[in-house]
């Protein structure tokens, strides 16, 4: 009887040598034996969409809070589309899809509840405590806060994957994690190194997806006109361009054949730019990358500044507009709230939470592992107010 083979773990002839290999992967914390069909960065991904964490982002805030409406982003559907992103670009510069998709997959994990307004409060109500920031929060739930285990918490992730998910880390967040984990995530931070091109691409798909979709759910919400947007370069550019081949084309049509393009334009962009500027520093390998002067998954200088030009726009047209700025304020309001009442109150924690000694820190830890409408409904419950319509 013939043995049957397992299919190749990774297409190492198809990756570019300073790709990620899962077989020359800094590791795991805990050792794990291999799987027979899946690279070690398949498995993260896998133990990433598994995990409690990815599944509460469908009710969490990526701009409009979850209850205003079923067509708006949630953080969920903000994550998948970062992650399509990534993977289209990965596969562009053959880098490793499964690595830069499991970090896109897990780059949010640690958002609290009512996206950065959530964020803003708990870092103000940890300030004496240590601060909040949501990228160390992600690499917290992986490491730490999921239980899915008999051996150990966290999802036991590879360095690779954990060290994307830190895309920003305060010198004191960096330190700390050193002193648990010498040589691990935070030591890039203290060194000033860079990480590897598919956690920089990660960082660049989120910022790709967010600032061209926050236009879609801006204009949906009535919060954004199409006539503002006429005044951003990269969006007129390519309205005209869609005018051009349909004549006559409006409404909604007009503004999802503008985003797609828009999209499209910053995606080769990055994709020609990125190529360029790792021709132009030629590492060797992964290491060679980390120790680059430079970020090597780049726009182009035109693209860099049409981004920023409408990221400009949709701070001051859509996250400042006073409906969100409202909105926000309520939000933060439940957090300070939530913090104040389990500060007084501890025996209101679940139990896990309760029984740990570092009181805030887990209060911290509890909130920004909740969904929106679970903040709304326990705010509710813990004070008698409702603040914002709780749906059900």
């Amino acid at each position: 009887m013939r043995q049957r083979v397992a299919p190749s773990t990774d297409a190492a002839a198809l990756l570019a040598p300073w790709a990620a290999r899962p077989a020359h992967s800094r590791g795991r914390r805990h050792p794990v034996t291999p799987a027979p069909t899946r690279n070690a960065f398949q498995r993260d991904r896998d133990r990433i969409v598994h995990c409690s964490a990815f599944r509460r982002l469908v009710y969490k805030t990526q701009v409009f809070v979850n209850h205003e409406g079923d067509l708006f982003r949630t953080r969920l559907t903000h994550t998948l589309e970062v992650a399509q992103l990534a993977r289209d670009i990965a596969r562009a510069l053959r880098l490793h899809e499964d690595l830069v998709e499991a970090i896109a997959l897990a780059h949010d994990l640690g958002h609290t509840p009512f996206g950065h307004a959530g964020q803003d409060a708990l870092n103000a109500c940890m300030a004496e405590h240590g601060g909040f920031e949501h990228n160390w929060q992600s690499l917290r739930v992986v490491d730490v806060l999921e239980h899915r285990y008999p051996q150990h918490d966290g999802l036991n992730l590879t360095f690779e994957t954990r060290e994307g998910l830190l895309k920003h880390c305060s010198l004191a967040n960096a330190r700390e994690l050193e002193v648990r984990e010498p040589g691990g995530p935070g030591r890039r931070f203290l060194d000033r190194t860079r990480p590897g091109l598919e956690a920089q691409l990660a960082n660049l798909a989120d910022e790709i997806a967010y600032n061209t979709h926050d236009i879609d759910d801006g204009v949906r919400s009535g919060l954004l006109q199409m006539a503002q947007l006429a005044d951003i370069p990269l969006f007129a550019e390519h309205q005209r361009s869609a005018l051009s081949d349909h004549p006559g084309l409006q409404g909604r049509r007009l503004l999802y054949e503008t985003i797609r393009r828009v999209l499209s334009a910053q995606v080769y962009d990055v994709i020609a730019a990125s190529a360029a500027a790792i021709d132009r520093a030629a590492p060797a390998d992964i290491d060679a990358v980390r120790s680059s002067a430079e970020p090597l998954i780049v726009f182009s200088p035109a693209m860099r500044e049409q981004s920023m030009a409408l990221k400009r726009f949709l701070f001051a047209n859509l996250y400042r507009h006073p409906q969100v700025v409202q909105t926000n304020e309520q939000a933060r309001q439940v957090v300070r709230e939530l913090f104040a009442v389990y500060q007084e109150r501890p025996c209101e924690l679940r139990p896990s939470f309760a029984a740990r000694s570092d009181r805030e820190r887990a209060i911290a830890d509890y909130i920004a592992g909740m969904t929106d409408r679970f903040a709304l409904h326990e705010h509710q419950r813990l004070t008698g107010r409702r603040l914002m319509k709780v749906w059900r």
